[in-house]
């Protein structure tokens, strides 16, 4: 029950009160408030578990940042992938600086496991500065850049579905388990015949199950 609760709210853009009404139907009678402790309980348990089972980073790192409202005060939130669509890290900030983007570097590169290529960023002047420091190659173009750029979409549809976020530390709890959640059950779908993509989707769940220790499905 847990396992279905905290997978529905991290994988899908569902506010509580959503995913206590679908439970519901299928005979599971829970509130809205045990689940938001579910969330705050498991999801960074889940997430830790899911970020050591997925396969190595891409060599090609696309960094791109969006301002967001957090208790009516503008903040940015720094957004880091690979060139296969997975989200490498998320970072809130007060700052949209040279200082910020060499914050994000900094975090990646302490955790990645081989040695980059590039990295690609929009004509944003901080990223070009950070990206000197780390001796990295570095590509700025708008439309390299869209990949990492739609990866900000599931942020902003949870965002409005959970009327704004209340705190910096909200954003960064949240998104650290919905990251890795989505990064799990990230298929890409082009050129990709319906019976690989559902074999690919069956380990997915088969993964979830094991880390969780649940299904998917009631």
């Amino acid at each position: 029950m847990i396992s279905q609760a905290v997978w529905l709210y991290f994988r899908f853009p569902l506010s509580l009160r959503m995913v206590e009404e679908m439970l519901a139907a299928r005979g599971i009678v829970v509130s809205h408030e045990a689940m938001r402790r579910w969330a705050l309980k498991f999801g960074q348990e889940f997430a830790n578990r899911i970020r050591r089972r997925l396969p190595q980073i891409g060599d090609k790192w696309h960094l791109d940042e969006v301002a967001i409202k957090i208790g009516g005060v503008k903040h940015w939130l720094w957004r880091a992938g690979d060139q296969t669509g997975m989200v490498l890290d998320v970072l809130v900030q007060r700052r949209r600086d040279k200082r910020a983007a060499e914050h994000l570097l900094r975090k990646l590169l302490k955790r990645q496991r081989r040695a980059l290529c590039a990295m690609i960023t929009d004509k944003l002047g901080s990223h070009s500065a950070a990206g000197t420091g780390a001796g990295l190659e570095h590509l700025r173009h708008k439309g390299l850049n869209n990949r990492v750029e739609n990866s900000h979409q599931p942020t902003r549809r949870r965002e409005r579905q959970m009327k704004r976020f209340k705190s910096a530390r909200q954003v960064q709890r949240f998104l650290f388990a919905h990251r890795q959640v989505n990064n799990l059950f990230h298929l890409r779908r082009g050129h990709v015949t319906a019976v690989r993509h559902r074999a690919a989707r069956a380990r997915a769940y088969e993964t979830w199950a094991e880390i969780s220790g649940g299904a998917t499905a009631a």
